[in-house]
């Protein structure tokens, strides 16, 4: 099963962890409500367990499709879309969803609480209020809010990285940790030609499509977006997650795969392909949130001032990646790559010299 299926289904259970705790709550209100001093009390007919099995297997139900919906497609089909048109097409698109719940929940358990099949007069009276009690456009709306705040809640953790949303809230890194840490700066090459070639719109354009479609093979491989700065985005990894598999140097080589067996869309639409240079370290930075608005996790250290050196020799060598002597002495290289010894070089801003290697396919050797 690929990460980002993982990934999707993680979302969909805590999905329908949280809507089936929601549907105990709203069930658990109604009664408390229904036995306060001010209410008449509840009629002959209610029944907490029946109210809760509804309410749960709305939310049930709701979570199974629409939940799966959401995670599964809306996300992925509509990526490129704003937050705000996302959250209400989703909202008013569940509210339809419910209606369709509710009718179906109501041709189920009105024959069952009735006693007669749904074509009788008495049954179909029955469904009628059932349609038409105020509390069904009272969970309508409360669900209405359930799902606007959970397609809010995926936005804001698709925008922090998957988990960094999650770290924030717990509050992990409001004390600064120090951890081990692989850093991947992948940079477009020829980025100010392409740009001059295409116009800052169309580069721009580019920039999102490239992006986007390099993001599976980072997720395959474990890595996490850390940022994007212009042309470049930076990834990282837990050390042992990117020195498990040599995924950290997989990545890298799966991006240029998925790039290259893409390269008839960058052609129809930019008349080009990207292609791209990177270099990789590891070492101990430290983790901690910053700021007070727009607050985010960063990583400091030497290492990523170092892991930006390097990826700018790339030119200097000719090579598409460039590692540390120091991460290649903790990975073991697939049998299908190679590192080329480049010799200790002084990087620029570094008084000593960094043992670098430069990383490429066995059959381009």
């Amino acid at each position: 099963m690929s990460q980002s299926t993982q990934i999707k289904l993680r979302q969909l259970s805590v999905i329908t962890g949280a809507w089936l705790v929601v549907g105990f709550l709203m069930s658990l209100y109604d009664h408390l409500l229904l036995h306060t001093h001010n209410s008449l009390g509840p009629s002959a007919e209610y029944s907490f367990l029946f109210s809760l099995a509804l309410n749960s297997g709305s939310a049930l139900i709701g979570a199974m499709l629409g939940g799966s919906a959401l995670v599964f497609y809306v996300n992925v089909k509509y990526a490129d879309k704003s937050y705000g048109y996302t959250v209400l097409a989703v909202s008013l698109w569940f509210v339809m969803v419910i209606l369709i719940i509710v009718t179906v929940l109501g041709a189920v358990s009105v024959p069952i609480r009735t006693g007669r099949p749904l074509s009788d007069p008495v049954a179909v009276e029955a469904f009628r209020d059932f349609l038409l009690d105020s509390s069904r456009a009272k969970n309508i709306m409360t669900w209405f809010m359930v799902v606007a705040v959970t397609q809010l809640l995926l936005q804001i953790n698709s925008k922090f990285g998957y988990g960094a949303f999650g770290n924030i809230i717990r509050g992990k890194y409001n004390t600064p940790q120090e951890e081990n840490r692989i850093f991947m700066f992948l940079d477009l090459n020829e980025s100010t030609t392409m740009a001059e070639r295409l116009g800052d719109e169309k580069y721009h354009t580019l920039l999102k499509d490239f992006f986007a479609d390099i993001t599976d093979p980072i997720l395959e491989n474990k890595g996490e977006i850390y940022q994007y700065v212009g042309d470049e985005v930076i990834v990282a990894w837990k050390q042992e997650d990117g020195l498990k598999n040599s995924q950290c140097v997989q990545c890298f080589f799966d991006i240029k795969q998925r790039i290259s067996q893409m390269k008839d869309k960058y052609l129809h639409r930019y008349g080009l392909v990207p292609s791209f240079k990177a270099g990789i370290h590891c070492g101990k930075v430290m983790a901690g949130e910053v700021g007070i608005m727009k607050r985010d996790i960063t990583y400091s250290g030497d290492v990523l001032n170092t892991t930006s050196r390097m990826l700018s020799m790339c030119k200097e060598f000719n090579a598409e990646v460039i590692s540390s002597a120091e991460l290649i002495a903790k990975l073991c290289l697939p049998g299908h790559y190679a590192a080329r010894p480049l010799g200790s070089i002084k990087l620029r801003g570094k008084e000593k010299e960094v043992l670098l290697s430069a990383l490429q396919p066995i059959m381009a050797a």
